[in-house]
């Protein structure tokens, strides 16, 4: 659809402007400094940070229905830069151009109702946003588009050359990373660093698979991410980690498409995301409150954090009930089928502390949770939400188990509508779902297999059947009909067919 044919009085909104002065805030200090170049923690005092808008008051002069119809008709448009994460240009990149914009078809993922013998099962009225349907499979690539176009900025005003675009991954970051950058090749490489055997063969090849250097160390996730922080402080490179606060800023796009798919009207909502390394639960926030403040939805949804027994300091940081009492405490990882989640020291731990107490205050009361959930019953709620139409990854899985855990405490009440997170593909973690159904996992992640949700293939050869087709040998005449036959009545057999 054509600007033209929108109505006279929204045509001149539909189109953003650049209006926005953005500058990096540090949650620590406050300190606020310019974007011109790219920080990752505050100069002051090492803190991370978050990007604000200072010009965010001019979003509040524009009402609520007028902010509905601008993305309501933006969704119309047939202009790239405008179909993905910058269709809320206003509140994710406003300085960005869009002849910068970095789109690969990214953003926009479904959201998918649960069937009503799921719903029975966990007790309420959910959906699933899959975002394994964004272009690398994963979450990420929201956080990357921000990044990237930024970068891709500073590339075509002439402040930056020659970029080499550094992260740490579980896989999935490093998949986003590489495939992105590999876009604006020549003017920006990548590399990638993985711990050494912990990543997934599908998340392995698809880095390799853009391009990019990668690059395999001893260790777990924060041993990676020590060397890549170590590199950035010391060398010129552009750290695409959610350290780095526009990757934050992409990811809020999470949280705009759930209210405009519920038609902004969020306040009966509640959102359900896997921690890791906290940036997905900081932008969701960020996000909201955004949106809350500019007017544009009815309020601020429940969101519930769910964290891996295995890999759990948020959790255990929010079990202490008096804020003043809190101390955070990094703590030892144990393997985890939630791979990418697998973190004993979130990068943005102090973001996640600092816009918890903001949206539980403006709220008005508590509206975010946390959950603890065991292996067994990530894995387990997995293969359920797949046996009725879903292709959630272990890390939905995760998220469904918590939710399941926070209606039976009571935390999510049977009349809320909830939101879970798939963070990416199925297929890419289909190993851990091999190793379920062949009742191979190793003892140290605390999983047994259910009999009932075991599913394996059926090889069908008649044991009286002399003559079978092979590659280059096909069956013809009787010997044919005679396979057809048995095969056919063998399958019929067991699966208890009734003749016609």
């Amino acid at each position: 659809m054509k600007l033209d044919d929108f109505p006279k009085e929204i045509r001149s909104q539909i189109l953003p402007r650049h209006e926005g002065r953005l500058v990096y805030r540090c949650v620590g200090c406050g300190r606020e400094f310019g974007i011109e170049e790219l920080l990752y923690v505050c100069p002051e005092c090492g803190q991370v940070f978050l990007i604000h808008d200072l010009n965010f008051s001019r979003l509040t002069r524009i009402s609520s229905a007028t902010w509905r119809r601008i993305f309501d008709y933006r969704k119309l448009l047939g202009i790239p830069a405008l179909k993905g994460i910058y269709r809320y240009h206003e509140f994710i990149g406003p300085v960005i151009p869009l002849e910068a914009v970095v789109y690969l078809g990214e953003g926009h993922t479904p959201v998918v109702e649960a069937n009503a013998r799921l719903q029975e099962k966990v007790g309420l009225r959910f959906y699933f946003k899959n975002d394994g349907q964004n272009p690398s499979a994963s979450f990420k690539d929201r956080g990357m588009a921000s990044a990237l176009s930024y970068i891709n900025m500073l590339v075509r005003t002439g402040k930056v050359s020659d970029v080499l675009a550094i992260c740490a991954s579980t896989g999935d970051t490093s998949a986003a990373a590489a495939l992105y950058a590999s876009y604006l090749a020549p003017h920006i490489k990548s590399a990638v660093l993985l711990p050494f055997k912990k990543v997934t063969p599908q998340q392995l090849s698809q880095p390799l698979g853009s391009g990019a250097t990668v690059f395999e160390i001893p260790g777990v996730f924060d041993d990676c991410m020590k060397v890549v922080e170590a590199l950035s402080e010391n060398y010129n490179v552009a750290l695409l980690n959610s350290k780095n606060a526009w990757r934050i800023l992409g990811q809020e796009s999470y949280c705009y498409e759930i209210a405009q798919d519920f038609e902004y009207e969020v306040s009966h909502l509640a959102v359900v995301v896997p921690i890791g390394n906290a940036g997905n639960i900081t932008a969701v926030m960020n996000g909201f409150l955004k949106f809350f403040e500019a007017g544009v939805t009815d309020g601020l949804p429940k969101i519930l954090g769910v964290q891996s027994e295995h890999a759990n300091p948020v959790y255990r940081y929010y079990l202490e009930p008096a804020n003043q009492k809190r101390q955070f405490k990094p703590v030892t990882v144990k393997p985890s089928v939630a791979q990418a989640a697998m973190i004993g020291n979130p990068v943005s731990m102090p973001r996640v502390i600092h816009l918890v107490d903001r949206y539980n205050q403006l709220a008005g009361q508590q509206r975010v949770f946390f959950a603890e959930v065991a292996e067994q019953d990530i894995m387990d709620w997995e293969i359920i939400a797949n046996r009725n139409g879903h292709i959630a990854c272990t890390h939905g899985g995760e998220s469904l188990a918590g939710l399941v855990k926070a209606v039976r405490q009571g935390v999510v009440a049977a009349d809320d509508v909830a939101v879970v997170k798939s963070t990416a593909h199925a297929l890419k973690f289909a190993g851990f779902q091999e190793m379920y159904f062949e009742q191979q996992f190793p003892p140290e992640y605390n999983i047994k297999s259910d009999a009932d949700l075991i599913n394996a293939p059926v090889y069908v050869h008649p044991r009286d059947l002399r003559q079978v087709p092979a590659p280059g040998k096909p069956l013809t005449d009787k010997a044919l009909k005679m396979f057809v036959h048995r095969v056919s009545e063998d399958i019929a057999g067991h699966l208890k067919l009734k003749k016609r």
